[in-house]
C-alpha cells in the first residue's frame, strides 16, 4: 500500500497551552471550598422571594458579584493564621480536544433534554437533577466498565489506580450500564415518571453525546481500526504509518443516524412517542451498529485475541436483545398521540 494515497492525521490532542503562572501569594484550597459554600448559601439569601404568577427572578448583578468577591476574600482570612494546603501557581493549562468534546456531549444532551422536558410540561429543576445522575453515572460506569471488561487483572493488582480517570480508560458499554442504573434511580425517586419515560428522554441526548465523544477519540488517535487499503482509510501518524479504518468516525456517524431515527419517531407521534419506543430503538440501532463496526477495530481485550468476537461485540449482544424485546413486547405503538402522517 502506498501511504501517499491516504489521508494522514497527526493533530495535536492539546488545543493550546498556557504556561505556569506564579500567584502573588498562596491561595488556600480549604479557603476556596469555604468560599464556594458561602456563595451557595449566600445566593439563596440575595435572591428575591418568588412572586406568585411570575417567573422567579435572579439577584441583581451588583449583589451577586459583591457576594462572590466578598466570599473569596473572607474564605481566605482564617487560613492566614491556620496552616492549610495552598496553591502557589496555576498551570500549565493545556485543555484537550477530548475534554472539550466531552463537555459538548453533555451540553448538547442537556439542550435536547430541555426540549423534551419542556414538551412534556416538566420543570427544568427535574432535568437539572437528572443531569447530575447521568453525569456521575457516565463517568463511574465508563471507568468501571474499562476496569472490569478490559483490564481486570491489572486493576485488581493496582486498585489505587482505578479512580485515576484522567490517565485514560473509559468504556462506552460501562457508561451505558451506568446511565441505565441512574435512570432507574431517578425514576424511582421522582413522582410522575416511569423508567421508560425517562429513558426515552435521555437516549437522544446520549446519541448526540456519543458523536462528540467519538470525535474526541479521533483527535486523540485512539480506538483505532485495523489496517485497510480502502480509499477512505486514514494514517494516524502519531501511532504508525499504516492506513487504518477510522472506526471512531464510523461510530460518530452511527450516532447521528440513531439520533435522526429517534427524532423521526418522536415527531411522527406528535412529541408523544409510545413509552419505551425511543429507548428500544436506541438499543437496537446503536448496539447493532457497534457490533458490526467492531469488526473493523483492533481488539482491546488481550485475553480475546484470536477469538471470533471481541469484548465490544459480546457486550453489545445483550443490549440489542433487550431493545428488540422492548420494541416487540412492551411498546404499545397505538397508545400515544396519533402519527402526523401515514
Amino acid at each position: 500500500m502506498d501511504s501517499q494515497n491516504f489521508i494522514t492525521w497527526n493533530a495535536d490532542p492539546i488545543i493550546f497551552t498556557i504556561p505556569e503562572i506564579a500567584l502573588p501569594f498562596p491561595i488556600s484550597i480549604w479557603g476556596i471550598i469555604l468560599s464556594v459554600v458561602a456563595i451557595y448559601f449566600g445566593y439563596k439569601k440575595i435572591t428575591p422571594a418568588p412572586v406568585k404568577g411570575k417567573e422567579p427572578s435572579s439577584p441583581p448583578a451588583l449583589h451577586f458579584w459583591s457576594l462572590v468577591i466578598g466570599a473569596l476574600v473572607v474564605g481566605q482570612l482564617p487560613f492566614l493564621f491556620i496552616s492549610s494546603p495552598a496553591l502557589e501557581s496555576i498551570g500549565p493549562i493545556a485543555p484537550r480536544w477530548y475534554g472539550m468534546m466531552f463537555a459538548l456531549a453533555f451540553i448538547s444532551g442537556y439542550s435536547i433534554g430541555y426540549k423534551l422536558f419542556l414538551d412534556a410540561g416538566k420543570p427544568q429543576e427535574e432535568l437539572d437533577r437528572l443531569l447530575i445522575y447521568v453525569l456521575v453515572a457516565t463517568i463511574i460506569g465508563a471507568r468501571l466498565g474499562h476496569v472490569f471488561f478490559y483490564e481486570a487483572e491489572f486493576y485488581l493488582r493496582n486498585i489505587h489506580l482505578i479512580p485515576q480517570v484522567w490517565t485514560g480508560g473509559l468504556a462506552s458499554h460501562g457508561a451505558a450500564i451506568g446511565i441505565i442504573i441512574a435512570m432507574w434511580l431517578y425514576a424511582k425517586r421522582t413522582a410522575g415518571v416511569t423508567f421508560m419515560w425517562v429513558a426515552d428522554r435521555v437516549v437522544p441526548g446520549v446519541a448526540i453525546g456519543g458523536m462528540f465523544i467519538r470525535i474526541g477519540n479521533f483527535f486523540n488517535s485512539e480506538i483505532l481500526g485495523m489496517p485497510t487499503d480502502l480509499p477512505w482509510a486514514i494514517i494516524f501518524e502519531r501511532i504508525d504509518m499504516l492506513p487504518r479504518h477510522p472506526s471512531m468516525l464510523y461510530e460518530a456517524a452511527l450516532c447521528v443516524i440513531v439520533l435522526a431515527v429517534l427524532a423521526w419517531i418522536y415527531f411522527k407521534y406528535n412529541n408523544k412517542p409510545p413509552e419505551g419506543s425511543l429507548f428500544g430503538a436506541f438499543l437496537v440501532m446503536l448496539f447493532s451498529g457497534r457490533f458490526l463496526i467492531e469488526f473493523t477495530k483492533e481488539t482491546l481485550a488481550d485475553f480475546l485475541q484470536g477469538s471470533l468476537f471481541d469484548m465490544g461485540q459480546l457486550l453489545s449482544i445483550p443490549f440489542v436483545l433487550i431493545g428488540a424485546w422492548l420494541l416487540w413486547k412492551k411498546v404499545n405503538w397505538k397508545k400515544e398521540g396519533a402519527p402526523l402522517r401515514r
